[in-house]
């Protein structure tokens, strides 16, 4: 098995305590004890700084954008597309009309396939997916492919939860036009070389997905450096609200795109004696009214993440990882899915004679909070004969005691089930 503990560094630059000192909910009691979160590849927790933005928009400029000439409409229009901007430097996007803001990771991906898919994609056509897919890069494909009749190949992994590079290599053909991978698995944290699959895609004349949504959280992500054609990912996974998220296209991609939803908004002309106009991107995505003070609370958390460092997040949240990785490892007939080399803030993990339901269940009487299930992953678990997974995942705010709060509070959960 990987040695994991060995991949972390010795410390950290983070003043964790001033970190935790941002988020309200973290002083909060669940069952009598102190609430030690790890489920943050679900849903990170928000700061102050991201709350006090829904109160000042609300208390202080609540109006419509874009369409409205009073000082509210632009006032809300003005911190609307400042985060476009932030969007676009936090992704080193080449321009701000890149920048769709959707309802997240899933719709973003499901106007790729329902905009350039139907107009690039034909029967007998090939579609690359990886194994490691969350449902949301995997049903949106196969719904299209259903109706269109294109071929869906799975990229394979290894027995670390690692993909298979050479295999991918392998897949390409004359019709593969496109691959949809994800940069990190939300199941098992694996960190995907997505650049060099893009320069293997694009040598083959294929297009390029990726599903940033675990790896905006952990690590800089600069699109034109991955030379990703689309990227998408949520606010909500990365110190944000719920309800929003991005999609980056190369502009000459969505250029050419149809509009997916019609509307107010995305429209240049209507009429019924010509023909409708569309407007410019990045606003021919954005049919009707969005989700302002989210959009705009995207930006705070945005900022803040930017404030502490990205990377030192992550490099925190290797040490997190490698922390709990020991400890658990000491757990008789505990197995841990998902050991790649390269491995973001997850910890997926079975224990024999144990389902995982039982032990989130029982855990969450202790005060931790971890995630069970599928993951949104069924492809992946199966690959390795499960159904479900314990999965505890780590942020900025974590600190090394809540992984022992979490590893002694397992460690007597699985003593009760077995």
């Amino acid at each position: 098995m990987t040695d994991l503990a060995t991949r972390a560094p010795a410390t950290s630059s983070l003043d964790v305590a001033a970190i935790r000192a941002d988020f309200p909910i973290l002083t909060r009691q669940v069952h009598g004890r102190p609430l030690v979160y790890l489920d943050n590849a679900a849903t990170s927790q928000t700061p102050r700084q991201v709350i006090d933005t829904f109160a000042a928009y609300y208390g202080g400029y609540n109006a419509n954008i874009h369409r409205g000439l009073h000082t509210l409409a632009d006032e809300a229009t003005a911190a609307f597309e400042g985060t476009r901007e932030t969007v676009r430097g936090f992704l080193n996007a080449a321009d701000s009309r890149e920048i769709i803001f959707t309802r997240g990771t899933t719709e973003a991906i499901n106007l790729v396939a329902n905009s350039w898919g139907r107009a690039n994609l034909q029967a007998g056509d090939e579609v690359l997916i990886s194994r490691l897919e969350h449902h949301s890069n995997i049903v949106p494909w196969q719904l299209l492919a259903a109706e269109i009749g294109f071929t869906i190949k799975v990229i394979p992994v290894d027995a670390h939860g690692t993909l298979d590079l050479d295999a991918y290599r392998e897949l390409f053909s004359e019709r593969t036009r496109l691959v949809a991978v994800n940069h990190v698995s939300n199941a098992f944290g694996t960190v995907n070389p997505v650049k060099e699959m893009a320069t293997i895609a694009h040598a083959h004349g294929a297009r390029i997905l990726v599903d940033g949504a675990q790896a905006t959280p952990h690590q800089a992500v600069d699109v034109r450096d991955l030379d990703a054609d689309f990227y998408a990912f949520s606010g909500h996974k990365v110190y944000g609200p719920t309800g929003v998220g991005v999609l980056y296209g190369k502009t000459e991609l969505l250029e050419a795109m149809p509009p997916w939803q019609g509307g107010g908004e995305m429209i240049a002309t209507v009429s019924f004696e010509a023909e409708t106009t569309f407007a410019e991107i990045p606003h021919k995505f954005e049919a009707g009214t969005p989700a302002i003070a989210e959009v705009i609370a995207l930006g705070a958390a945005l900022k803040w993440v930017s404030g502490v460092g990205v990377e030192a997040i992550g490099a925190w949240e290797g040490r997190l990882l490698a922390h709990a990785t020991e400890r658990v490892l000491r757990i008789d007939g505990l197995r841990i899915l998902g050991t790649s080399p390269e491995k973001a803030g997850v910890l997926s993990f079975v224990v024999d004679g144990a389902h995982a339901q039982d032990i989130g269940l029982l855990i969450d009487q202790l005060g931790v909070a971890i995630r069970t299930g599928h993951h949104c992953a069924q492809p992946l678990l199966a690959h390795f004969g499960v159904d479900a997974t314990c999965r505890a995942s780590f942020a900025a705010y974590n600190t090394l005691d809540e992984v022992d709060i979490f590893a002694d509070a397992l460690e007597r959960v699985i003593g009760m089930v077995r």
